[in-house]
C-alpha cells in the first residue's frame, strides 16, 4: 500500500507588490521558503514580520458540521464562552444542532518530522488540560490502515486479536498537513481508486487529555451503519440530525417503544461501515475500551469522544460490504463454530415455579410436534440463586431424560459469587481473584460481615443471591482464577450433565450502588458505595461523564461496580476495562467448555466487545412483547453479523410483558430465520411456550421445520464465516451495493447470498411490501408457490403472508 504525505504550511512570499500585504499570492507554496529560490523565480522577497493576521470568526459556514463544545446537558452561554468557544443562540436549523461549538482551528500542530503533535495555543480543552506533546503514527498491515494518536505509557486494551492484514484490490492513501493560519494538524484518508475522502479531519476539534479525548472528521456519505450496542429504529443511521450514541456496557433492557432511544446497552462495538456514493464500502474500528460515545451529524461528519486510552483507528478498504466484514474479522478474529443442534429451537423462561413447571412446558411442546433442541434453565435451578449450586435436586435425572429424547440442556451462569458458601471458600483456598478496592482505606464495611472477606480488599456488591457477592476477576494473570473456575464447572458438570451455558449479568451488573461523599466505613444497607469526591472520585465522577451517564441521569457506576475497582492483580482498573468484562468472561467460558465438555456448544453472552464472536453468540437482551421489538430485532441481528457475532437472536414473543397470539405467530415466523432461535419469557408474565395457542404452535412447527430443511445451507454459511470471515445474516445492500434502493431497507434480510426473507413486522397485516433487486431472479421457497419466479416488471411487490405458513422467503437465481 502506498502512503503519501503532504505538508502544507502557510508563509508570506509575494509575487507582485501590493499596497496591502493582506492580498499577496504565495510564490513559494512548498515548505521552507528560501530567498534565493524566490528571487530566481522572478518574485518579491519580503522578510519583514507579517502584518496580516488570519482571524477566524466562526468555525463553519454551515450549522450542519459543528463540533459541540458543551456536549453535556443544558448548554450555557457563560460556560461556553469561558471554554473559548462560539455561542450561537439562534433557532437551530438542524435537529440537535449545538449552540456552543469549537472553532475549526481547535487542535494540534504537527512537527516537521510528521511524528509529534503539540497542542495549539488557541485550543482549549473544556474539561482537562491537553497533553502535549503527543505522537502521531500510521502504518499498514496488508491493506488495513492504522492511524494512531497517542501518548506514551497510557493504557492500551489488553486484547489478543489475530490482527491479520486485509486482502483487497483497493487501498487507502493518507495525507497529513496543516490547515488555517495556525497550522492546525489534519489528516485525510483517501481511497486510491476513486480519490474519495474516507476521513477528513480538517473539520478540527482534536483534543487529547487524560480523561477527555476527542477527534472529528467529515464523512464521504450519509450511508452509515453500525456502532453499538443500541436499539436502532432503522439499519441506516439518520444523518440529517445530530445524534449522540454512548458506548458503555450497561445491564439495562432495550427500549424499542421510544421514537428514538440512544441508551447504551449490554455491549460495546465502536465499529461502523459506510457505503460511498458509488457503492464502494469501507469500515472503521476505533479500538478503545473506555467509556466513549460518537456523535453523528449532517455534515456528514462524526465526533468521537472517549474518557481514556488513546486513539487507535483502523480502516478497512472493502470495497464490497462483505469484504469489509471479512477484513474486519481477519483483524479481530472469525466467529466460532456452534454445534449443529445449537441452531434448533430453544425454550426457557425466568420464573418457572419449580422443575415440574419447566418439565410440563417441555412436555406439551414436544407432544405438540415442535422440534425442540435446547431447554434453558435460568437461576431458579440454583440454590438461592448462587452460581454452581443446585436447588432443583431432580435436575440431574431430568437432564439425562432430556438427552434420551435428543434434547440438550443449557444453564445460566453469572460472574457474581456469594461470599459465604463452598464455591467461594474454594476460590479463597485456590487464591482466585475478584474485583478489589485499590486501597484498604476505601474498603466498605460490608467486608466485615463475612469471615472470608474480613480484612480483604474485595469489592462486595449485590446481585441475585441473598447475601453480598464478589465479582470474578477474569483478567487475573496468575492462572489461579482460571483453575478455580474450571474446577467449579467440572464439579458442577459431574452433578448435572448440561450441554452448554449462557452468560448473564456480565457487563458486570450490580443491583444496588450509591455515591459516597467521603471514605465510607459503615455498612449502608449492605450496598456498595462509590466515592465521587476528590482524588478518589476521579474515575466515578469525571468532569465529563458522557451520555452513558446523562441519558439515565445517573452516575457511571449505577448498575455496576465502582470504576476505581482493580483487576488483573491490580494492573488495571475498571475505568479502563469495564467494557472488556463480558469478553474476558466469554473467553474463559470458551476454554472451559472445550476442556470440560470437549464438544461444540451453544455458548451465548449478554455483554460483548469486538472479537467476542470468536468465543460465543449473543442474545439481544430483555426485550418486550411489542411489535417494535420484533422490528428492531432484525436490525440488531444484522448489526451483530457486521460486528462479527453471527450466532445471534432475540427472545421470541418477547421477554417482558404479556405477549399475544398474533405477535407470537409473526415472531415465530421471523425467529425461525434467526441463527439463535430462542423462545424465552420473563417472570410474572403469562407463559408463551408455542403450544399455549393452537395457532402459535402450528406456525412455530411449520416455520421451524422449514429452518431444519435448510440447516445444511445455514451451517455451511457458518463454516465459511468461521474459515474466511464474513456475515451469515446480511442486509440486501451487501449483495447489491450499487442499488441505492437497498440502502434503507431495515426489515428484509438475506441468509448468505442466496436466500431473501421478508417477514411481516406490523400488527394486523396480512401482506408484506417487499423489494426485490431487479438484477437478480427470485423464486419462492414457500410450499404453496414453490419455485414460482417473481414478476420482474416491478421491484416493489406486495406479498400475501398468512398465519399458517412460513414467512415469505425466496431463493436467488
Amino acid at each position: 500500500m502506498l502512503l503519501s504525505v503532504v505538508y502544507i504550511q502557510f508563509v508570506w512570499v509575494v509575487i507582485e507588490s501590493q499596497s496591502e500585504p493582506s492580498a499577496r499570492i504565495d510564490c513559494h507554496p512548498e515548505p521552507y521558503p528560501d530567498e534565493t529560490v524566490c528571487l530566481s523565480r522572478g518574485c518579491i522577497w519580503d522578510a519583514q514580520k507579517p502584518t496580516f493576521v488570519w482571524v477566524v470568526i466562526e468555525s463553519q459556514s454551515e450549522p450542519s458540521a459543528r463540533i459541540d463544545c458543551h456536549p453535556e446537558p443544558y448548554p450555557d452561554e457563560t460556560v461556553c464562552l469561558s471554554r473559548g468557544c462560539i455561542w450561537d443562540a439562534q433557532k437551530p436549523t438542524v435537529t440537535g444542532e449545538p449552540s456552543c461549538y469549537f472553532y475549526n482551528t481547535t487542535g494540534y500542530i504537527l512537527s516537521t518530522d510528521g511524528a509529534v503533535l503539540t497542542a495549539a495555543t488557541n485550543s482549549k480543552n473544556p474539561f482537562y488540560p491537553n497533553i502535549s506533546p503527543i505522537k502521531f503514527h500510521y502504518n499498514c498491515t496488508g491493506q488495513t490502515l492504522n492511524v494512531k494518536i497517542y501518548a506514551s505509557g497510557r493504557y492500551e486494551p489488553p486484547i489478543d486479536f489475530p490482527r491479520k492484514g486485509s486482502l483487497s484490490n483497493d487501498e487507502f492513501l493518507i495525507t497529513t498537513g496543516a490547515t488555517g493560519p495556525h497550522g492546525t494538524f489534519a489528516f485525510i484518508v483517501t481511497r486510491k481508486s476513486t480519490n474519495i475522502k474516507i476521513w477528513d479531519t480538517s473539520i478540527g476539534g482534536l483534543l487529547f487529555s487524560d480523561q477527555y479525548i476527542q477527534i472529528a472528521t467529515y464523512l464521504p456519505t450519509k450511508n452509515i451503519y453500525g456502532f453499538g450496542e443500541h436499539i436502532h429504529k432503522s439499519l441506516k443511521h439518520n444523518m440529517d440530525r445530530y445524534t449522540t450514541w454512548p458506548m458503555y456496557a450497561h445491564g439495562v433492557a432495550p427500549d424499542s417503544y421510544a421514537g428514538l432511544s440512544t441508551r447504551n446497552l449490554y455491549g460495546v462495538h465502536p465499529f461502523y461501515m459506510a457505503v460511498e456514493e458509488d457503492g464502494n464500502a469501507h469500515g472503521v474500528l476505533i479500538l478503545n475500551s473506555n467509556v466513549q460515545e460518537v456523535t453523528l451529524g449532517p455534515g456528514p461528519h462524526l465526533v468521537y469522544r472517549t474518557l481514556g486510552g488513546n486513539l487507535d483507528i483502523y480502516f478497512f478498504p472493502g470495497p464490497t460490504p462483505e469484504e469489509v466484514v471479512q477484513q474486519y474479522l481477519a483483524f479481530i478474529g472469525t466467529p466460532f463454530m456452534p454445534a449443529y443442534w445449537a441452531f434448533g429451537y430453544q425454550l426457557g423462561r425466568r420464573g418457572y415455579t419449580d422443575l415440574a413447571d419447566m418439565m410440563d412446558k417441555v412436555n406439551v411442546t414436544v407432544k405438540g410436534g415442535i422440534p425442540l433442541e435446547i431447554v434453558v434453565a435460568d437461576i431458579e435451578y440454583m440454590e438461592d440463586n448462587k452460581v454452581f449450586t443446585l436447588g432443583w435436586k431432580e435436575l440431574p435425572v431430568y437432564a439425562n431424560h432430556l438427552h434420551q429424547l435428543g434434547i440438550h440442556l443449557s444453564i445460566v451462569v453469572n460472574p457474581q459469587v456469594q461470599v459465604n458458601y463452598s464455591t467461594f471458600q474454594r476460590a479463597m483456598d485456590m487464591k482466585a481473584r475478584f474485583v478489589e478496592w485499590p486501597e484498604a482505606r476505601l474498603v466498605d464495611g460490608l467486608n466485615k460481615l463475612y469471615p472470608l472477606t474480613n480484612g480483604t480488599l474485595l469489592m462486595l456488591s449485590n446481585a441475585w443471591p441473598s447475601n453480598n457477592t464478589a465479582t470474578v476477576d477474569f483478567m487475573d494473570p496468575s492462572g489461579n482464577t482460571e483453575k478455580w473456575w474450571t474446577n467449579e464447572f467440572k464439579l458442577f458438570h459431574q452433578q448435572v450433565a448440561f450441554d452448554s451455558v449462557w452468560l448473564d449479568m456480565n457487563e458486570p451488573t450490580n443491583f444496588f450502588v450509591e455515591p459516597a461523599f467521603g471514605v465510607n466505613s459503615l455498612v449502608n444497607w449492605n450496598h456498595l458505595r462509590c466515592p465521587i469526591n476528590g482524588a478518589d472520585g476521579k474515575y466515578d465522577n469525571p468532569r465529563y461523564a458522557t451520555w452513558a451517564s446523562y441519558i439515565y441521569e445517573e452516575e457511571l457506576f449505577t448498575h455496576t461496580l465502582c470504576s476505581l475497582g482493580k483487576v488483573a492483580a491490580g494492573k488495571y482498573n475498571l475505568y479502563d476495562t469495564h467494557n472488556l468484562y463480558g469478553l474476558r468472561m466469554t473467553t474463559y467460558m470458551h476454554e472451559v467448555h472445550d476442556k470440560i465438555l470437549k464438544t461444540r456448544g451453544a455458548v451465548i453472552s449478554r455483554s460483548t466487545f469486538p472479537s467476542a464472536g470468536r468465543y460465543s453468540g449473543h442474545f439481544l437482551g430483555q426485550n418486550s412483547a411489542l411489535w417494535e421489538d420484533l422490528q428492531t430485532s432484525i436490525i440488531g441481528i444484522i448489526e451483530f453479523n457486521i460486528f462479527g457475532i453471527p450466532f445471534v437472536g432475540a427472545d421470541i414473543c418477547g421477554y417482558s410483558a404479556n405477549s399475544n397470539e398474533e405477535l407470537c405467530i409473526r415472531w415465530h415466523q421471523l425467529g425461525a430465520f434467526y441463527p439463535l432461535s430462542r423462545n424465552y419469557n420473563g417472570p410474572y408474565n403469562k407463559p408463551h411456550h408455542p403450544t399455549y395457542s393452537t395457532r402459535v404452535g402450528s406456525a412455530a412447527k411449520r416455520s421451524l421445520l422449514f429452518k431444519y430443511h435448510y440447516l445444511p445451507y445455514l451451517y455451511t454459511l457458518f463454516y465459511l464465516a468461521n474459515r474466511n470471515g464474513g456475515t451469515v445474516i446480511r442486509p440486501l445492500f451487501f449483495e447489491f451495493p450499487t442499488d441505492v434502493s437497498t440502502y434503507d431497507i431495515s426489515y428484509q434480510f438475506m441468509w448468505g447470498s442466496g436466500m431473501l426473507v421478508a417477514p411481516v413486522v406490523s400488527k394486523g397485516r396480512k401482506t408484506v411490501d417487499a423489494y426485490f433487486p431487479p438484477s437478480a431472479t427470485w423464486y419462492s421457497l414457500r410450499e404453496k408457490d414453490y419455485g414460482t419466479a417473481m414478476n420482474k416488471t416491478s421491484s416493489n411487490v406486495k406479498l400475501y403472508a398468512g398465519w399458517d405458513e412460513v414467512a415469505p422467503v425466496f431463493a436467488r437465481g
